[in-house]
């Protein structure tokens, strides 16, 4: 199994590590093309057999001499467990990088992931941007997310390991489809991928070309402290892919009943997190802020014309509002 790791040659890499198939997979196929990386895993604590997932991490970053950082929670409340999980990972993932100083995040999300994520978009009502959402590199603010996997099938994985006596373990809370993700695995994904791979791997890359001849420019005219102004393009459709991408790049991801009411009430706050406003001539997002305004400051705003749900983060930042006329 050979794969062109050629855009990380030259950068600081970190491995998103979880002791499972896909990760482990990806481990040696990194050691084996001599890239550099350290490792990152978060330890649950929700089975026996966590703790000896971490001890592997721990042993192969001693061995094969990768730094290591690992973060061991408790979870105490159940309800909507796997996002409350990917939300503690996410935020340990980027206090690491910028502490670090790394350049690309490099996960293991693999050919079934991508399609389990295709379906589970589907199943809600989703445009072509987010039924096609899992690119192999992706921009951040301060680094990339790099999935080489995608054209690779967990079962080539897991062949991979087999074939080179590779240990891994498994996850028994794969198999538990109370988990959404699990459902669409193991009543679609796997079995039709298993059948259909070289066509499923065909479309997806044709879906992608397809997105780039429809492309965009979704870049901000100005960005300043986490505060975007980009143009109003006078299209529904492309403006609401414009905050979704500004969105998506904070963390936030859209569901439609949000994408919705963002375009009907133009000036909103959502996931009590991100201000967003629609004005006529341009789109304005930032971090929400309760920063207290006074009345010659509102008064600068009305004039400069700075929507009234952004006013309170430019006093929080102290953004000089003439920096923001065009």
């Amino acid at each position: 199994m050979n794969l062109d790791f050629s855009v990380i040659k030259e950068s600081k890499n970190l491995l998103a590590f979880s002791a499972g198939i896909d990760s482990s997979a990806l481990f040696f196929l990194l050691l084996k093309q001599n890239i550099q990386f350290d490792i990152i895993i978060v330890n649950y604590n929700t089975r026996e057999q966590s703790k000896k997932e971490l001890q592997y991490a721990k042993d192969l970053a001693h061995k094969y001499k990768k730094n290591i950082f690992y973060k061991e929670v408790n979870i105490l409340s159940k309800s909507n467990f796997e996002k409350t999980a990917r939300d503690i990972r996410y935020s340990f993932f980027n206090e690491i990088i910028k502490r670090h100083s790394y350049d690309v995040l490099i996960t293991a999300h693999q050919l079934n992931d991508k399609l389990e994520w295709f379906l589970m978009q589907l199943s809600k009502g989703a445009g072509l941007i987010e039924l096609i959402g899992f690119n192999e590199c992706e921009q951040k603010d301060s680094f990339k997310i790099y999935k080489p996997l995608l054209k690779i099938s967990k079962e080539e994985l897991k062949n991979f390991l087999d074939k080179n006596h590779i240990e891994y373990f498994i996850d028994s809370s794969n198999y538990e489809q109370k988990y959404k993700r699990n459902y669409f695995r193991h009543n679609f994904s796997d079995k039709f991928i298993n059948e259909y791979k070289n066509g499923i791997v065909n479309s997806f890359d044709y879906l992608q070309k397809d997105i780039s001849s429809l492309n965009f420019d979704s870049s901000a005219l100005l960005e300043i402290e986490n505060l975007e102004i980009f143009k109003n393009l006078n299209d529904t459709n492309l403006n609401i892919r414009v905050i979704d991408l500004s969105l998506k790049k904070r963390g936030v991801l859209l569901s439609t009943a949000q994408r919705e009411e963002i375009l009907k009430q133009k000036s909103i706050i959502i996931s009590d997190k991100i201000a967003i406003s629609i004005e006529k001539d341009y789109i304005w997002i930032c971090p929400k802020s309760t920063e207290i305004m006074d009345k010659k400051f509102k008064e600068r705003c009305r004039i400069a014309k700075i929507p009234k749900n952004i006013r309170a983060y430019i006093k929080e930042r102290e953004i000089n509002l003439k920096s923001l006329v065009f």
